[in-house]
C-alpha cells in the first residue's frame, strides 16, 4: 500500500498521470496503457495505489487538493467581499476549464472518482456560504440568508458536475461556474 508520503518521483509521476487523465480520460486506459504512457513499470504505479481504481482515485484527489490551493491563495489575494466571491467562483471555473468533457464523463460514472468530485463541490458550496456570510457582515452585500445562497450554489454546482448544464445549456463547467459568479454577485449586491 503506498505511503502517504511521496517522493519528488512518485509525486511527478502522479502530477504526469493528472495531466494524461485529465485530458484524456481514464474509463478506457488498462494498466499496461498508462505504464507505457507514463513510460514507468506496474511497480512503480502500485507505489501510489494498489489498483487501477485506486490510482484513479488518487490522481482525481490530487488534481482537486492541487485545485484547492491555488484557488484559495487566490482568494487570500483579494480583499472585496464581491471580488472574493468572483475570485473564488472564476478560480474554479480555471481549474475545471482544462477537464476534458471524457474524463468529467469518466468520472460521473466512475464512483469513487465521483466521490471525490462530490466532496470537492460541497467543500466550494460551504466555501461560497461562507464568502456570503463574510460579505453579509461587512455591509458589502444584501442582507440575504447566506445558507440558502449557498443552497442555490451548491445545487448549481452538483448541476454542473453531474454535467446537467452543460446538457441544457450547451455551456462547459468553467463557463457555467463564470457564470454562476456574475449571477450570484449580481444577486447579492445592494
Amino acid at each position: 500500500m503506498p505511503s502517504t508520503r511521496r517522493t519528488a518521483r512518485q509525486t511527478d509521476l502522479l502530477e504526469r498521470l493528472v495531466v494524461l487523465l485529465t485530458a484524456e480520460g481514464f474509463a478506457s486506459f488498462t494498466l499496461d496503457e498508462l505504464t507505457e504512457r507514463l513510460r514507468c513499470s506496474k511497480t512503480t504505479l502500485y507505489q501510489l495505489a494498489g489498483s487501477k481504481q485506486e490510482l484513479v482515485r488518487e490522481a482525481v484527489k490530487h488534481y482537486f487538493r492541487e485545485a484547492a490551493g491555488a484557488i484559495e491563495k487566490q482568494v487570500a489575494d483579494t480583499s472585496a467581499p464581491a471580488d472574493r466571491v468572483v475570485v473564488y467562483l472564476n478560480a474554479v471555473a480555471e481549474r475545471l476549464r482544462p477537464l476534458s468533457r471524457r474524463f468529467l464523463d469518466d468520472m460521473a460514472e466512475f464512483e469513487p472518482a465521483r466521490e471525490v468530485y462530490e466532496a470537492n463541490t460541497r467543500l466550494a458550496a460551504a466555501r461560497i456560504r461562507q464568502l456570503i456570510a463574510d460579505g453579509v457582515a461587512a455591509g458589502a452585500f444584501r442582507d440575504v440568508h447566506a445558507a440558502f445562497v449557498g443552497e442555490v450554489v451548491a445545487a448549481t454546482m452538483q448541476e454542473i458536475q453531474r454535467g446537467e448544464v452543460a446538457a441544457r445549456t450547451g455551456l462547459s463547467d468553467a463557463e457555467a461556474y463564470a457564470e454562476l459568479a456574475s449571477l450570484i454577485v449580481h444577486a447579492v449586491s445592494p
